[in-house]
């Protein structure tokens, strides 16, 4: 192993998480767990990449307990009785390898559709409401909605630490719930919800501390969050160093241990005048953990692979990646697609056997295991 890349194979430490490495499997929907249920599939799946050097799994997406946080077809569930014993397979199947796991709580918001299971009756629900052609297709939430999905999520994050799970990522990017909060265009509240940014952000952190009430203060809870959203990928929340600073300060305080910075490239400097990443600003400004993510591995930004059908992603080069990470720019380096179609892409790494990495390309996700 070469001295840059032992970077990514040292342990990191942050109260009583301990990680064996670096790398870090980013979330990433598969719509494999029919009825919401994690099957024998889905705890091999995650069991093989903890056995591929992995030190941190965030899973897929999982729903949290709301009727309308589900937006896909076979998306797991965190809730239920019958979906957590599938997790608690999956948690016993990675620690087993000596990896560590948490699930990435989820709700969709207004993404939902009318026909989605579980129930196809339920529209989305988001921070206002939107009507087409004289239907209510997105329902605006009350308090009281605010509130139980607010309690859905801690009691989401109770039943991780109950089932052995290391922590919880929240989901609060890309457009789906918790950062439709944080937007003007999708958020136009009067309310204690709505208005400026700060106010705007009430909602998630009053999310992260209630989460952080139902776990007590050990249980690592981390943040995921994004300027670029869906619908926009040239979208910024935020325009300057200061106004990030700003931004995150509250959520930090609320409760976050480590903030979880997606990006779609992550070598492209976040503001001018800086090299710094998103993930470098956040850990600058807050003195928190991050984890960067964004196209690693891949020669080439990951929707151009997504959108055609023929075109192969081949092992890119990881040396400006190191060498961030042996400056500490960040500190966790998380990987999608790479690792996604290769699920011994780390110890290939580790091993220098970079040659051996498979390609990534849509047609190959076809025999994912």
């Amino acid at each position: 192993m070469t001295a840059p890349v032992q970077a990514l194979f040292q342990s990191f430490r942050l109260g009583n998480l301990e990680l064996p490495t670096r790398v870090v499997m980013a979330p990433m929907t598969r719509s494999f767990s029919p009825g919401g249920v994690p099957n024998a599939q889905v705890v091999e799946y995650y069991r093989r990449r903890a056995a591929g050097g992995v030190g941190l799994i965030v899973t897929e997406g999982t729903t949290v307990g709301h009727k309308a946080a589900n937006g896909y077809p076979h998306v797991p569930r965190f809730y239920g009785a019958d979906a957590l014993a599938g997790w608690k397979q999956v948690v016993d199947a990675v620690h087993a390898e000596g990896g560590k796991i948490v699930p990435q709580l989820w709700h969709v918001g207004n993404v939902r559709k009318l026909g989605t299971e579980p129930d196809a009756s339920v529209p989305g629900y988001g921070p206002s409401e939107k009507v087409k052609d004289g239907n209510v297709v997105v329902h605006g939430m009350t308090k009281g909605d605010i509130d139980e999905v607010i309690a859905a999520f801690a009691q989401a994050a109770r039943d991780a630490q109950a089932i052995g799970m290391d922590g919880v990522e929240i989901h609060g990017a890309h457009g789906y719930l918790v950062d439709q909060f944080f937007w003007a265009g999708s958020n136009q509240r009067s309310d204690e919800y709505g208005g400026d940014l700060a106010q705007r952000s009430r909602f998630a952190i009053e999310l992260i501390q209630a989460v952080r009430a139902a776990v007590g203060p050990d249980f690592p809870i981390i943040f995921r969050f994004s300027q670029w959203k869906q619908q926009d990928y040239t979208a910024r929340l935020v325009q300057t160093p200061e106004e990030l600073g700003a931004f995150l300060k509250p959520l930090s305080d609320a409760g976050v241990d480590i903030f979880h910075c997606s990006t779609r490239r992550f070598w492209e400097p976040e503001f001018e005048g800086s090299d710094l990443n998103l993930a470098g600003w956040t850990r600058q400004l807050t003195g928190k953990p991050t984890i960067t993510v964004g196209s690693v591995g891949l020669d080439g930004e990951f929707l151009q692979f997504m959108v055609n059908t023929d075109k192969v992603a081949e092992p890119a080069s990881l040396e400006n990646l190191l060498e961030r990470l042996n400056k500490q720019e960040f500190d966790l380096v998380a990987v999608g697609r790479a690792l996604l179609v290769d699920p011994d892409w780390a110890v290939k790494v580790r091993d220098n056997r970079e040659q051996d990495i498979l390609p990534f390309s849509r047609e190959a996700l076809k025999q994912l295991v």
